[in-house]
């Protein structure tokens, strides 16, 4: 089996590939251009498009160039996969920031130097923007038939569950297998990666290239990560972990993969590291929490750098500890209206994901504290006292979730 394939079933990033044997041939033989396509939904992207990055940033390794496709095009539009619901549509303005924004987050994992590997960026808006509806609807829209569109699951699922889908996201995956259409004639791009709800949309421009031009073009696909807790890669009870410092600190983002589940560390380590599959396999069976810090350090080394993961590390390390303070922790800011409310009401400001009822059995199992001192009561109420000696107060909820509350 050709090298990179290889490593990319061993890293857990392999779930489909059309023409494997022909594919792993013809990756033995030369260097090819492979993209993956990211819509500009949001001002950056966030841990669950790192896998994406991670099998551009393997492709770069094993000697074949990336090409980032970044959707102003199809972000006009709405991918329908996977989604219950129609994306909301940005304006022109935001969706062009968006791009300029998620172009940095690409530049810190992909190596530029190499004029021959460097990524190459392409904004389909470039192509679809100009499209005469009826000469696309002439060449291009001839080759899909509607039984087969209805097939994909990124349809069927919608309309299973009597969702609206509109016209407009419909045309989606035709959009998305013209696009390979045009890299293909105009960068020499060969193979398409994506996720594998993806697996349709992709299937679709491998066929029209093939009838278009006779030209044999690849996908692959990468399985659908989610926590071993059954939660999306990407969210928390804060929110998104963003690829992006002033969006989430490293701090927090080293936290993230510190306190990820153990079921998932060893997977996540072959995952979103580049320590090499051997080296995984030779500390497999060590301490859980070291190989946690390992994954934490990292993986944030990767988009923060070493000083940054050092520093959470050290930060992290002193934050646990029984009787700190908790001056180095992020703040949380609160309304002075807080004084006058108890410690449930505080604990579901700050942890939006814990019910109240959840709060109260922390409280009476002793799993909450304030400056390090236990709460036994949950209708302690927040004071001016409280914030005296430091200016702020540590909140500490469970073991693992420490705060710095300023007032």
């Amino acid at each position: 089996m050709n090298k990179f394939l290889k490593e990319f079933k061993d890293r857990g990033y392999f779930y489909q590939c059309t023409n494997e044997n022909e594919l792993s041939d013809l990756l033995d033989k030369k260097s090819i251009s492979a993209y993956i396509g990211f819509d500009s939904t949001a001002s950056s992207l966030h841990v669950g498009s790192l896998m994406q990055i991670m099998c551009l940033k393997l492709l770069q390794n094993h000697g074949h160039r990336p090409i980032v496709l970044l959707g102003g095009g199809t972000t006009r539009i709405g991918d329908p996969s996977g989604k219950e619901e129609t994306r909301k549509i940005l304006s022109e303005k935001q969706i062009e920031q968006n791009i300029k924004n998620i172009k940095n987050v690409f530049k810190i994992f992909l190596k530029t130097k190499n004029p021959k590997l460097k990524p190459i960026f392409v904004n389909n808006y470039e192509w679809l923007g100009k499209l005469n509806y009826i000469k696309f609807l002439r060449e291009i829209g001839r080759h899909f038939t509607i039984n087969k569109m209805l097939s994909f699951d990124s349809v069927k699922l919608r309309l299973d569950r009597e969702q609206s889908l509109s016209y407009m996201e419909f045309n989606y995956m035709i959009l998305q297998a013209y696009d390979f259409l045009e890299l293909n004639k105009n960068k020499n791009c060969l193979m398409q990666i994506g996720g594998s709800d993806q697996w349709g949309n992709i299937v679709n421009g491998v066929e029209l290239i093939k009838r278009q031009s006779g030209n044999q073009v690849y996908g692959l696909t990468t399985p659908l990560i989610t926590l071993a807790s059954g939660a999306k890669m990407g969210k928390t009870e804060k929110g998104a972990v963003w690829l992006n410092k002033k969006l989430l600190p490293a701090y927090d983002y080293w936290q993230f993969w510190r306190n990820i589940d153990d079921r998932d560390v060893i997977k996540f380590l072959k995952m979103f590291t580049d320590i090499s599959i051997n080296e995984i396999e030779k500390v497999k069976n060590n301490n859980i929490n070291n190989l946690k810090i390992l994954l934490a350090n990292k993986t944030t080394e990767m988009l923060h750098g070493k000083k940054e993961a050092i520093n959470a590390e050290k930060l992290a390390k002193s934050t646990f500890q029984e009787n700190s303070s908790g001056e180095n922790l992020p703040s949380i800011k609160i309304h002075k209206d807080f004084l006058d409310k108890n410690i449930v009401d505080l604990i579901s400001y700050v942890n939006k994901s814990m019910s109240k009822s959840e709060i109260r059995r922390l409280i009476k199992s002793n799993g909450v504290k304030i400056n390090n001192i236990k709460v036994a009561d949950e209708k302690f109420v927040l004071n001016l006292e409280l914030f005296k000696d430091n200016g702020f107060i540590k909140l500490s909820i469970g073991k693992k979730k420490h705060y710095k509350i300023v007032n």
